[in-house]
């Protein structure tokens, strides 16, 4: 049987479902390589993931020239592109691994009918997760939206099966032998001007899972396994962290068990991408400010915790975890602005941004999510920085003016804040 094999959001050779699948079943596989036109017209021209993601392509292009076969890149809309080349190959079948976000699901749905109306198989394989789907599941088969008792319920589902490796080199004898050709140009994808930079390392030493619990929290400790980019674009292998998580550090591994709950959020409850997941949330009276959304884009809010953090994303594409959640909650209830003002911003600035993630973290801290801290719980920026960040190690770095006069005063008042949001909040949701 001929068969393509699809890369997606797995950009390896090593410990890859779907390619294991595709070689194993298949005598001849032509992997291939996409840059999705309808995904790539929304992005800015200077988008660093554009960068990265060119640059793994190039990597597993190598790789696979050495092989003495070769990763097939076009530029196109997926849905045009693939019966021609199903043509092209002459295949019987087309193997990927599986995506669960909203666009991702509706154009593969698209894409299998076209395939089926020319006799081609389209299968999909888990490769992203640990736990798909109808997965992990509640008694009565409804997916959680609570995720304590997810996450019981995925470690006692977890064994050795599901984190173990695919040796895709022992049907490396079936990819296409086919000769080399040169990889389509940043400038051809119309992002020439992209400003080169250095993108975190895949590697990381075990010491630093293993003290994770303890140091996680502060920013400025490198402290994080900055490995979130890789698992976005599958660089990595989810199987293979989750086996250094169960040997290492129990609170790392619940972050890859949160990580595989918003997966399977955002396929159960598309309508979380767009509104929030408690539906009666849609009913806040949000403000609109332009001056507190650009200030707080910009890092010049007079909160030295949230303007550090914000600074360390527009700088860096990264915002440490921690901070993460000081300024999505900054911007929901002291600024009292609408949670999809700050999920679009960090979808245009983070290195590491993925759909279902970042959704969730948001609607977390707006109150407003599956499994959400309550509209009452308002963080004070001020308590967090001297808990996080006493000596101001982190806010000196990127805030150099702090403590000085050329540093602005707070935009708005604590107290005032606090009140105003619960007094918003509960006339929304309690009318």
């Amino acid at each position: 049987m001929k068969s393509i094999f699809w890369h997606r959001r797995d950009l390896r050779l090593n410990d890859n479902a779907g390619l294991y699948k595709a070689l194993k079943n298949s005598s001849f596989v032509q992997p291939i390589f996409i840059f999705d036109e309808t995904i790539l017209s929304k992005l800015k021209t200077d988008d660093q993931r554009i960068l990265f993601i060119h640059q793994e392509v190039a990597h597993l292009k190598k790789q696979y020239q050495q092989l003495g076969s070769d990763l097939k890149v076009y530029f196109d809309d997926p849905i045009n592109l693939l019966p021609k080349i199903v043509k092209e190959f002459n295949v019987e079948t087309i193997y990927s691994n599986r995506d669960y976000e909203p666009y991702a699901f509706e154009r593969d749905n698209k894409i299998n009918s076209l395939l089926s109306d020319l006799n081609v198989e389209f299968i999909g394989t888990k490769d992203h997760v640990i736990f798909e789907k109808n997965e992990i599941t509640k008694a009565d088969g409804l997916p959680y939206t609570v995720f304590t008792p997810y996450s019981r319920k995925w470690k006692e589902k977890l064994n050795a099966y599901f984190t173990s490796e695919y040796p895709v080199e022992k049907y490396e004898c079936n990819l296409s032998k086919t000769e080399s050709t040169e990889l389509i140009t940043l400038k051809d994808l119309g992002f020439e001007s992209i400003k080169k930079m250095s993108f975190p390392s895949q590697n990381f030493p075990v010491q630093l899972i293993q003290s994770y619990t303890e140091k996680r929290d502060y920013p400025s400790l490198d402290a994080t396994s900055h490995l979130s980019m890789h698992l976005r674009f599958g660089t990595i292998s989810i199987r293979e962290l989750v086996r250094v998580a169960i040997a290492n550090n129990a609170t790392f591994l619940n972050e890859l068990i949160w990580r595989d709950f918003y997966q399977m959020i955002i396929f159960h409850f598309p309508h979380s991408a767009k509104d929030s997941f408690k539906k009666q949330y849609d009913r806040i009276e949000w403000e609109h400010n332009d001056s507190h959304f650009e200030a707080w884009c910009e890092g010049k809010t007079g909160y030295p915790l949230v303007d550090a953090g914000m600074r360390e994303l527009n700088s860096t594409g990264f915002m440490h975890n921690r901070v993460r959640m000081v300024v999505a909650s900054f911007l929901t209830k002291h600024l009292l602005l609408d949670w999809r003002l700050g999920e679009t911003y960090f979808a245009e600035k983070l290195l590491d941004y993925e759909l279902a993630s970042n959704v969730g973290g948001w609607q977390w801290a707006a109150g407003c999510g599956c499994d959400a801290a309550p509209y009452f719980r308002v963080f004070n920026p001020t308590s967090q920085q001297e808990k996080f960040d006493k000596k101001f190690e982190y806010v000196k770095k990127w805030v150099p003016e702090f403590g000085t006069s050329e540093y602005p005063a707070p935009i708005i008042d604590h107290k005032f804040a606090r009140e105003r949001v619960l007094s918003r909040f509960k006339q929304a949701l309690n009318p």
